[in-house]
């Protein structure tokens, strides 16, 4: 599933991060009753630190972030760490009794140009950013035992054909996991809007935005070339066994320094 990375030169390099960090993280609780999700310490460094420290690594230079559970901790934190990363806050009031999907159409107005969508509970190696950088991509893992959640088939183009709700159903095709990381043209943003438009306007608010990119996907009027997040550590933290296996991944950077050391004494 690798990806002759000679076709990215070019121009089309994106600089734009939209981060949804509205949620309550409630299956992070008790660590989040008092600071949202994002500010949750993996090893000593928060996952929105390391964000932000990937996202500078890339050359970005853009994040705009959707807020809602005590985003003032947020905007403090970002006031003194964001370094001449622009940022542009979105709340949203409705933060408890809505989804993604509203998050996600809350970004509408305020993005016009293609960008990198994340959500707050990713860790993951910098340089796997790498082919995220350019449009119409979606990050994907193969499917383990361990991983549950939305899984999608691949064409032998690498391209997305199909997106599968969680389930315990047994399946003979080969199926990778959703990251949670896409990245979009503008033409592609344009139409999940006017996809999106339509779901909020009949009250739909509760569901993922994955519902609309399968649809989207299904009917063709979207398309998405995956990039394997196989090769080196990411991990998704919704709960307290999450951040402790995510700490195995992503030790100390101190400890990880004396070690190699050791190694190479």
């Amino acid at each position: 599933m690798n990806i002759n990375s000679d076709k990215y030169y070019g121009d089309n390099r994106i600089s734009t991060a939209l981060l949804l960090a509205a949620g309550t993280g409630s299956r992070l609780f008790p660590l989040t009753k008092s600071s949202p999700k994002c500010l949750t310490l993996v090893n000593e460094k928060s996952i929105l630190e390391r964000l932000i420290n990937n996202l500078k690594k890339q050359g970005f230079k853009r994040l705009v972030i959707v807020t809602g559970y005590k985003d003032g901790y947020i905007m403090d934190f970002l006031s003194n760490n964001s370094g001449n990363l622009s940022i542009e806050y979105i709340h949203s009031p409705l933060y408890r009794t809505t989804n993604n999907i509203y998050s996600l159409w809350m970004a509408r107005n305020i993005i016009n140009e293609p960008f990198v969508l994340f959500e707050s509970d990713l860790v993951l190696n910098t340089s796997l950013l790498d082919e995220m950088v350019y449009p119409d991509k979606m990050a994907v893992a193969k499917m383990q035992p361990w991983l549950d959640g939305t899984t999608v088939s691949l064409n032998k183009y690498n391209q997305v054909t199909k997106f599968h709700k969680g389930t315990t159903d047994i399946y003979t095709d080969t199926r990778y996991k959703t990251v949670n990381i896409y990245s979009f043209s503008l033409s592609s943003w344009k139409a999940i809007v006017k996809k999106l438009n339509q779901y909020i306007s009949i009250g739909n608010v509760n569901c993922y935005y994955e519902t609309v990119f399968a649809e989207m996907i299904a009917d063709e009027t979207l398309s998405f070339e995956s990039v394997s997040f196989d090769l080196k550590p990411w991990y998704e933290i919704d709960t307290i066994n999450d951040l402790a296996e995510a700490e195995k991944l992503f030790p100390e950077e101190l400890k990880t320094n004396v070690k190699l050391k050791e190694i190479y004494a």
